[in-house]
């Protein structure tokens, strides 16, 4: 079995990291699925603390959250790398005073995902 794409822990300190297999159950699937969703860079994951883990704010109380998958889409189809886009994901966007990861569970998604293709290459 090859190893987990992860990226560094770059996330702030009080950000929420969830289990693998929390992050199964959440999403009612098994952990191998999870695990091949990270592979497939449709989920990232980072490592913290010798475990990989997903930041919650990747999930709601539906799942994956609603926007999640095309901003990440873009991100690396634009050219971030998954270590660039998790620490995008995470850099506050001053005008709106939260980073894209936050802004996923407000009105201001589609703004985050309109920024994301801006900031391709």
């Amino acid at each position: 079995m090859s190893s987990l794409p992860l990226s560094d822990d770059c996330l702030p300190a009080d950000a929420e990291v969830l289990p693998l297999d929390r992050v199964a159950a959440r999403l009612g699937v098994s952990t191998n699925r999870v695990r091949t969703l990270i592979r497939d860079h449709h989920l990232l994951a980072v490592s913290r603390g010798g475990e990989p883990g997903v930041p919650a704010l990747f999930l709601d109380e539906h799942g994956l959250a609603k926007h999640f998958t095309g901003l990440v889409e873009v991100l690396l189809d634009g050219g971030f790398s998954r270590d660039d886009a998790m620490r995008w994901l995470f850099t506050d966007i001053e005008d709106l005073g939260l980073y894209p990861a936050a802004a996923l569970h407000t009105h201001s998604a589609r703004e985050v995902i309109r920024r994301a293709q801006a900031a391709a290459f």
